[in-house]
């Protein structure tokens, strides 16, 4: 059973479940296992057993740990943590068989990281989230965030004007326990209600994760300011130029080879499976930016890209993060 995220704590009002996976962004999973493993003590699992899937985990562990019986009689918790997200063969085959009896008296929580496609369609993971309750925690967009922070703010009793609101959310994008770690702060350093922008600004620091493929989302979503600030960011923690033109010139290459079968009449669909681009989101922002970018304006893109590795190169004189800048403005306008 797939469960929302604002549903959970219903849920862990009534009798538990005997399965139990959360997956998806660091902080929010962390948190609702807590909720998990704490509605699970109440309810009488006194007993808990940790198991954390690292390179030398033997998966019969797993089997052994559900057959021991509880040195007090009582319910046990297993808590199976497997960051990787990735529990290969021999895992998959465990949990398929383990969750397909799921042995009495004993609670099983699966923790896993956010989860590609992939493996979503793995016979182990429909197994086990066939058998459980599955909560998929997925990091609030750029545009939410401001509100999840004020959510977050609000549980300590203090607010924010949007402008500060939008100053923290600037400052920890992509990077939600950062975001979690700063508002605590916030309730330490200030008293309950009103904070202002210069309180904020002086007690929140730069924790953004600046990383090409946040970088790669912005410049589809044709979002300049933030193109602007990434950018500014990879400079400042001294990405490797080639990586960053790897980033502009394949997303280039791919929206001009569906940009140019699309304008033949091959529908986007099929063009989005010769692509191999299966991920729904990915999809939908791919379709926006087509619908901003001719194909004339890619291909002078791709030239532009030439450029800046004749640059990198030291072939041509230029100064490679302003060629960065005019390269992701050229992108996000229309054209």
């Amino acid at each position: 059973m797939n469960l929302r995220p604002d549903d959970l704590a219903g849920q862990l009002a009534r009798p538990l479940a005997p399965l139990w996976i959360v997956h998806g962004d660091e902080l929010l999973t962390l948190e609702a296992a807590d909720a998990i493993r704490a509605a699970a003590r109440q309810q009488g699992f006194d007993e808990r057993e940790t198991l954390v899937v690292d390179s030398g985990f033997r998966w019969d562990t797993l089997m052994l740990a559900a057959g021991n019986l509880s040195l007090f009689g009582g319910s046990r918790l297993i808590d199976l943590r497997i960051p990787t997200g990735k529990p290969g063969r021999d895992g998959g085959d465990v949990l398929q068989r383990y969750t397909a009896a799921l042995p009495a008296g004993v609670l099983t929580l699966i923790s896993l990281p956010a989860l590609d496609w992939q493996v979503r369609k793995t016979a182990w993971f429909k197994a086990i989230s066939e058998a459980g309750v599955t909560i998929e925690f997925a990091t609030p967009p750029r545009e939410r965030l401001p509100a999840w922070i004020a959510q977050r703010l609000g549980t300590q009793h203090q607010s924010a004007p949007a402008e500060a609101l939008d100053f923290i959310a600037n400052h920890v994008e992509g990077n939600l326990l950062a975001a979690h770690q700063e508002i605590r702060k916030l309730g330490l350093l200030y008293d309950e209600g009103e904070l202002t922008l210069a309180e904020i600004e002086s007690a929140v620091l730069n924790v953004a994760r600046y990383d090409i493929a946040m970088l790669r989302q912005a410049l589809l979503e044709g979002d300049p300011a933030r193109c602007a600030r990434l950018l500014d960011g990879l400079h400042g923690e001294g990405a490797p130029p080639p990586l960053v033109l790897w980033a502009f010139a394949n997303e280039i290459r791919t929206l001009a080879t569906l940009r140019g079968g699309n304008d033949t009449g091959q529908p986007l669909a099929a063009l989005f499976k010769a692509e191999r681009i299966f991920d729904p989101a990915r999809q939908q922002t791919i379709r926006a930016a087509l619908a901003r970018l001719t194909r004339p304006a890619l291909q002078a893109a791709l030239l532009h890209t030439a450029r800046i590795d004749r640059a990198i190169k030291g072939l041509v004189r230029g100064e490679i993060w302003d060629e960065f800048l005019l390269l992701a403005m050229r992108l996000c306008r229309r054209g």
